[in-house]
């Protein structure tokens, strides 16, 4: 496995090939529903699972598989400089706004401050570099849908699945007064008990007071990382949504000769398979949060983020977060596993076990697809 390299800004310009993003600044965006049975409505189509009718064709022949990626990487090259000209049509919020660190009251922060200016600051500057006047346009309901709303210390927290979010929303529920320890709070109480608001549930002048007035933060993790994390958690353990709704879907589509116990239940997809899926353009089943780009989730070139936290460096991140909005000195961000804790935790060597299941197209169009996420956020994309 090569090292990593770190790829130039010309290089990265040269890899992009991703269409989809749609920028326009929070608060000149087009009207949002007035009414809330509106807005839920909205939200309900736009995060739902949607079956295409081409999940009913038969798995491809493995020649036909290969022609199919030599077209998708001869389309992308055709693409290159798509996704720069849109970040070009953004137009950006004020510049950033330095952070409140009155209450940060010893120097052991230091070199965590100062990594967290050099990420806000790059992302500013990326986000600015490539910004036009014209600008596209999409609904403020569904840019804000992924952010939680803490009242009490004015925080909006973007949640990127796979990032800590189980234990960055445990946080949150304690700071609320809904808990009094993360570590007494369960998995089915953070994703399910409905105890925390997000943005959009506030109308249109409580999400721009927000917006403007809020602490904003977003962790974020390494594209791949996040990838193979998202992979096993959903479809190498037990789980009663993912096998039967993607899981089917998948083998039957990407699947020679799948026998029928896996069809049934969806059951035992493979990585490759998976990546099938996920570079699809008319995939069987819809995208899902887990494995959806972060540019996508939080729209980071929109949302202006005051804190921007790395899963690399959570704890540290996390911690210092917690001192700047005034957090009960005894609160600590938990550092438990969420869930199948026997497992190893996914990290860089983990991941290349699974790209090693990849063909070299496959890998670099996987890489292609998560290639802003490797660009705003400043990540390092593997060569392997």
């Amino acid at each position: 496995m090569a090292l990593l390299l770190k790829v130039s800004e010309e290089k990265l310009q040269q890899q992009i090939t991703n269409q989809d993003l749609k920028f326009q600044h929070p608060l000149e965006l087009v009207t949002v529903p007035k009414n809330q049975s509106a807005v839920a409505k909205l939200n309900k189509r736009q995060t739902s699972v949607t079956t295409s009718r081409h999940s009913q064709r038969k798995p491809r022949p493995f020649i036909e598989v290969a022609s199919s990626l030599a077209r998708q990487l001869s389309e992308q090259q055709k693409m290159t400089k798509s996704l720069l000209k849109q970040l070009r049509q953004v137009k950006l919020p004020p510049a950033v706004h330095p952070l409140n660190k009155s209450l940060i009251t010893d120097d052991r922060w230091k070199n965590t401050d100062d990594t967290q200016e050099k990420r806000r600051a790059f992302l500013y500057d990326l986000c600015k570099k490539n910004k036009r006047e014209n600008q596209l346009r999409t609904h403020l309901v569904h840019m804000v849908s992924r952010i939680y709303v803490e009242d009490r210390h004015k925080i909006l927290y973007c949640e990127v699945p796979k990032a800590g979010c189980s234990n960055w929303k445990r946080i949150l529920m304690v700071l609320s007064g809904l808990a009094s320890s993360a570590y007494s709070i369960s998995h089915d109480d953070v994703h399910y008990g409905k105890h925390l608001k997000k943005l959009d549930s506030y109308d249109l002048k409580g999400i721009q007071t927000r917006l403007n007035t809020y602490t904003k933060a977003i962790f974020v993790r390494d594209p791949m990382e996040r990838l193979v994390s998202a992979f096993r958690d959903k479809f190498e353990h037990p789980n009663s949504y993912y096998h039967p709704v993607f899981g089917k879907a998948i083998i039957k589509k990407y699947r020679l000769n799948a026998h029928e116990e896996s069809l049934k239940t969806g059951s035992g997809v493979k990585f490759k398979e998976f990546i099938q899926y996920l570079l699809d353009s008319q995939r069987p089943v819809g995208m899902d949060i887990h494995w959806e780009k972060i540019s996508k989730l939080c729209y980071p070139c929109l949302i202006n983020y005051d804190f921007i936290g790395k899963f690399e460096t959570l704890e540290e991140d996390a911690n210092y977060f917690l001192q700047l909005i005034g957090a009960p000195e005894e609160l600590k961000f938990p550092n438990f596993k969420d869930r199948h804790s026997s497992d190893e935790r996914t990290n860089m060597e983990v991941v290349r076990q699974y790209l090693k299941e990849l063909s070299s197209a496959e890998r670099q169009l996987t890489y292609d697809f998560y290639y802003l996420d490797y660009l705003m956020f400043n990540y390092t994309m593997p060569i392997v």
